[in-house]
């Protein structure tokens, strides 16, 4: 099964070449096959840092992990298919590294996720909510306004930050 996607797509990727080498010759060809590699590389470079800042979000709670995790699967399959040569995997690669693409992809790829293999879970710190339980377990609600400590070495207590 293996050598024959192997054999598969070696006869798409030469067709695909070959079918634009008669319509535009084999020197544009080859320009337009290093230019989807080029343009290929740069957008992966800004999408990279994009899915990183998506998963920092993420982390925060401000997106979904699943959304996070779906524009990263998107992002690396792109980046894998701008690796492997040809002109028909170069051109399917840019189009998963291509912005409005990934926005269209994501919601599919989050639902197939989802179904099989459940919600993620969500790795952000639950917001503050006012309240302070104390050694003895008593619930304190309120505001800090200001904290300070003893270090014992100057006389009294000091501010930590601004007070």
């Amino acid at each position: 099964m293996t050598a024959l996607l192997f054999v598969l797509y070696l006869v798409v990727e030469i067709a695909a070449l070959i079918g634009l080498a008669q319509l535009i010759g084999i020197g544009w060809a080859l320009v337009v096959l290093v230019a989807v590699s080029g343009v290929g590389l740069v957008l992966l470079g800004r999408q990279g840092r994009r899915v990183f800042d998506r998963f920092r979000r993420a982390s925060r709670g401000e997106v979904s992990a699943e959304s996070a995790v779906a524009d990263g699967v998107i992002v690396a399959t792109g980046s894998v298919l701008l690796f492997v040569p040809g002109l028909v995997t170069g051109l399917v690669g840019l189009l998963a590294l291509f912005p409005p693409t990934r926005a269209l992809l994501r919601p599919a790829l989050e639902k197939l996720g989802t179904r099989r293999f459940g919600p993620l879970p969500s790795f952000a710190p639950s917001p503050y909510r006012g309240m302070v339980v104390d050694a003895d377990g008593d619930v304190v609600d309120g505001t800090v306004v200001g904290q300070w400590y003893d270090d014992g070495h100057t006389t009294g207590p000091r501010a930590l930050g601004s007070a």
